[in-house]
């Protein structure tokens, strides 16, 4: 049995919609709001409902729960690698952060994750996931309007580029280790996938001039790019309605893509995918088109 947890959260509802298509997988959601019939209640906040949830679960897709401060996140996910090895969970898929993201404030709990699971009495992957293309889309559509007016794309990238990826790419890649991994186990095998690390970077780097140029192309009319500073970002995040930590994270992530940081490494993803990439400047193409068809 596969349990994939978060599942009302976009990548773990995505692997989960694909392993349901898979014939002759026995998947399992696990929800906070879970009812006991159409999915099991794992509440990463409530110990107790992990220990029930596990139970009979041979692969679990540990889904990382962030969203929180770090010492939060932390007893979430020693909560969850407790409880697997009580429930004798045989091997665990943990969604990670990149190692090109080290640097990065959101890090600490991810590496802390791994290195906790590794003690335990199951076997693990670790998928190392690249920044969503989500960043990039987010970035261009609320720059769109402004840029209609202007012909400047302003954002806080510097002259940094970010490889990121589509989130379904991810959920492929997660479909594929876990369907593999249960029917090694079915079979009595140990996973082909225990105890390796992938790295999921983007293929193809996205800076400020290349969204930019992508809004030339949709709004008609020439778009520059201009940087933001660091400071002139915290203030205008201090406005935002955002958690504290969570303006410290954005404020990180920016700082490492101006710095050059989270650009130019290796990847796993074209290996692990059935087809190539998708690609990151069609969806930012295809975001800022009905912002530009009403500018």
């Amino acid at each position: 049995m596969i349990l994939v947890t978060g599942v009302s959260g976009g990548l773990g509802g995505l692997i989960l919609e694909g392993l349901s298509a898979f014939d002759g997988l026995e998947v399992v959601a696990g929800t906070r709001a879970g009812d006991g019939t159409t999915a099991r209640r794992i509440d990463f906040d409530a110990p107790a409902t992990l220990a029930e949830g596990f139970q009979g679960v041979d692969v679990l897709v540990f889904v990382s729960a962030g969203f929180a401060e770090d010492d939060v996140v932390l007893a979430r996910h020693g909560a969850v690698a407790d409880a697997a090895a009580a429930a004798g969970v045989r091997h665990v898929i943990y969604t990670s952060l990149a190692g090109s993201g080290d640097f990065m404030s959101i890090a600490l709990p991810h590496r802390w994750t791994e290195a906790r699971l590794a003690k335990g009495p199951f076997d693990v992957t670790i998928l190392r996931n690249g920044l969503y293309t989500d960043l990039p889309v987010g970035l261009a559509v609320m720059g769109a309007g402004p840029a209609a007016d202007s012909g400047v794309f302003a954002a806080p990238l510097g002259s940094g580029r970010v490889p990121v990826v589509a989130k379904e790419d991810l959920a492929d890649v997660a479909v594929r280790i876990a369907a593999e991994t249960e029917r090694d186990l079915a079979a009595d095998h140990r996973s082909r996938h225990a105890g390796k690390t992938y790295e999921l970077e983007g293929v193809s780097a996205i800076g400020g001039d290349d969204i930019a140029a992508i809004l030339t192309t949709a709004l008609g009319r020439p778009v520059d790019y201009q940087t933001v500073s660091l400071s002139d970002t915290r203030a205008l995040l201090a406005g935002s309605g955002l958690e504290p930590y969570q303006i410290g994270h954005t404020l990180s992530l920016f700082s490492n893509i101006k710095a050059g940081v989270l650009e130019g490494h290796d990847t796993d993803l074209t290996t692990l995918l059935a087809a190539d990439p998708r690609p990151a400047r069609e969806a930012i193409a295809q975001a800022v088109q009905p912002v530009a068809a009403a500018s």
